[in-house]
């Protein structure tokens, strides 16, 4: 099937930019030329210095539907999916290690790796009307990728128990769960991401960036080792000519 539509729309209005999963009547679903675009889109992103929030979203009724179980038919070897997974994964870091903080605008569905996509970005805000399921395990497949994200976002039980049974959940479950952030009625959902990423976007630039290359870095470590990589960070950033010019204007009172 030769798909003329590009997979991922990208908007650009600085400080902001919106990039959208384009394949509506697949429900999104992350085909590799999905896959590949959408890493491409993320590269340009990161080398553009008047950009400063990512919003993520989908075309038509869902956010992301998973895997394009198409490309994983009986035809496809052990070197096709390895081939497959790694480039999902490669994707998923190249969002934890963008500069920019991402917000997932989630609506409608977000199923197995689409899922994954909304636990790996930085922030979420999602419909009332959103689902969300690690769906895999129904067709005899454990979302094990989706899994490491998941894994890191909701507790343990919880987690194994979506990843065990493939059920669905709310948003307000998916919230107090801690895999989105915001849960509002369809018609606010632009304005509430909007009112997020003008938040961020107001932010210095500079530590946000190092703020969210140290956050991740330090979840990896022991506390002690958190706690030297964190302090030599903070260091740094306090150093920095735009925080020395906020600490002067907070002592002077001036904004």
């Amino acid at each position: 099937m030769t798909e003329t539509e590009p997979f991922v729309l990208v908007e650009r209005a600085p400080p902001l930019v919106r990039l959208t999963l384009n394949r509506a009547a697949q429900f999104n679903a992350l085909s590799t030329g999905m896959i590949a675009s959408l890493a491409r889109a993320l590269a340009h992103v990161a080398n553009d210095a008047e950009l400063r929030v990512v919003v993520l979203g989908g075309a038509g009724r869902a956010f992301c539907a998973g895997h394009d179980l198409r490309e994983m038919g009986p035809d496809v070897q052990l070197t096709g999916f390895r081939r497959l997974f790694a480039d999902c994964s490669d994707l998923m870091l190249a969002i934890q290690r963008l500069p920019q903080p991402v917000i997932a605008r989630v609506h409608g569905v977000a199923t197995a790796a689409g899922c994954q996509l909304v636990a790996m970005c930085d922030l979420a805000v999602a419909s009332s009307e959103a689902r969300f399921a690690v769906s895999g395990i129904n067709l005899g497949l454990f979302c094990a990728t989706p899994s490491v994200a998941l894994g890191r976002n909701v507790l343990r039980k919880q987690a194994m128990e979506m990843l065990l049974t493939g059920d669905f959940i709310d948003a307000p479950t998916a919230c107090a769960r801690g895999l989105v952030n915001r849960v509002v009625p369809p018609a606010e959902l632009d304005v509430e991401v909007e009112r997020l990423a003008s938040a961020i976007a107001a932010k210095s630039p500079a530590a946000v960036a190092a703020g969210k290359r140290l956050f991740y870095a330090q979840l990896e470590l022991g506390i002690a080792a958190a706690y030297e990589l964190a302090g030599e960070a903070m260091a740094c950033n306090a150093v920095a000519e735009d925080t020395q010019r906020g600490i002067a204007a907070f002592t002077a009172r001036r904004k």
